[in-house]
């Protein structure tokens, strides 16, 4: 379900239509397979209920990181169905999707964070290939399971979905309340007095958000591995969804005290191991570049959207595309508000540009000293800069936008 949602992604990130057009009848098959008979979603009603192997063993019933993996690639798949004319799959994937996500939050959400609903299943009821070797051997009474744990990526697909623009998979609100859980049940000042039963990276002084903490009386006698593990990118992904929902704060906080872990005398800062060394992960920690500048470029559109998170009269910021990188800034002061994007190497075709600033009235838009017509008009959260034509911004040059 994560792979349909880069696929998104990547369409939006390059805009090339025929490339998409010739992965998608795989992308539909893959998406689809969560329909078979014994599989994660049988009964075809939006909610994975099958076995749903996560964090190497499986997960019986209703559980919401595997349940948002499915949201999100549903609401990728139903965007990308609609571009390509194959209406009634778009429809379809947009009921799944409503239906679903109306479930998650009526069930599975406690009121501090989403649990998961253990339903065993006969063994001879699971479609064949789901079942690994390294989950409970009783399927009708699985162990190894969340069931009430407060979960450190339970909404680790929220965190994609950030970052391709899909919008909010659940309810706004019962998501941020969950990620306000996360950083109180899962964060622990130091590990002096913690036993971690699996994979050990944090000690003594150390802090770091665990993977899943137990309300008292509620843990399972024989939890998920790891469930009591620090994993630097597993912190990562949390700490850039916290970023883009505007617990700033809280996001810093939890990136710091991963690189005072890897600071380079206690452990190597070019590898925060995990399931062996330089762990893929970790790579998550990129997505907090994106989080802060609220940098996003949608090639389809030919949009660049820019909302910094920190520092937004006097902001400053690495960005990069599939096809360019270079520098933006924005600048606000008194009336007047300046956005530069410069290209240090590439190019990069544009047609609009968002900025979350008040409405104006008048705003001039610059290409390489040369004035470029436009017109400007409101969005929900500032201003769109329409250019009249699209134009391609190469190496060196810097599209200037004033108001």
């Amino acid at each position: 379900m994560g792979q349909i949602v880069k696929l998104y992604l990547d369409w939006r990130l390059t805009g090339d239509h025929e490339w998409l057009r010739k992965m998608w009848p795989k992308a539909k098959r893959a998406l689809e397979f969560a329909w078979v008979s014994g599989g994660w979603d049988a009964n075809c009603d939006g909610v994975m209920e099958g076995a749903q192997h996560t964090i190497d063993v499986e997960f019986y019933g209703p559980y919401p990181l595997a349940e948002a993996w499915y949201l999100a690639a549903l609401c990728a798949g139903e965007q990308m169905a609609g571009a390509l004319g194959d209406l009634a799959a778009a429809e379809k994937y947009h009921r799944l999707y409503r239906q679903g996500s109306q479930w998650t939050d009526a069930h599975l959400f406690n009121g501090e964070y989403y649990i998961q609903e253990t339903k065993g299943i006969p063994r001879d009821q699971i479609a064949k290939g789901l079942l690994g070797d390294m989950g409970s051997l009783d399927t009708e009474h699985p162990e190894f399971q969340l069931s009430e744990g407060c979960l450190i990526d339970q909404l680790v697909a929220q965190y994609l979905a950030e970052i391709a623009d899909l919008g909010p998979l659940l309810d706004a609100r019962n998501m941020r309340k969950t990620l306000q859980s996360i950083y109180r049940y899962n964060y622990r000042k130091d590990f002096y007095h913690y036993e971690s039963v699996e994979l050990v990276f944090a000690v003594n002084d150390e802090s770091g958000l665990v993977m899943c903490h137990y309300p008292p009386g509620k843990r399972p006698a024989a939890p998920f591995p790891y469930f009591t593990c620090i994993l630097a990118g597993f912190e990562f992904q949390v700490a850039v969804h916290m970023l883009f929902q505007g617990m700033i704060s809280e996001g810093v906080e939890v990136i710091a005290n991963v690189r005072k872990r890897y600071d380079g005398e206690r452990r190597n800062p070019w590898d925060q191991a995990e399931c062996g060394h330089h762990y893929a992960r970790g790579m998550a920690s990129w997505a907090a570049i994106q989080a802060l500048s609220g940098f996003h470029y949608d090639g389809v559109e030919k949009t660049v959207a820019a909302r910094p998170r920190i520092h937004r009269d006097n902001f400053r910021s690495f960005w990069s595309t599939p096809t360019a990188w270079g520098v933006l800034s924005q600048r606000r002061e008194n009336q007047n508000a300046h956005f530069s994007l410069g290209i240090a190497e590439g190019s990069l075709t544009v047609l609009s540009v968002e900025l979350e600033w008040e409405k104006k009235s008048s705003s001039s838009a610059r290409l390489g000293g040369k004035s470029l017509e436009h017109k400007l008009r409101p969005t929900a959260n500032g201003v769109r800069i329409a250019l009249l034509s699209a134009v391609t911004i190469k190496a060196g040059e810097e599209l200037v936008v004033s108001s």
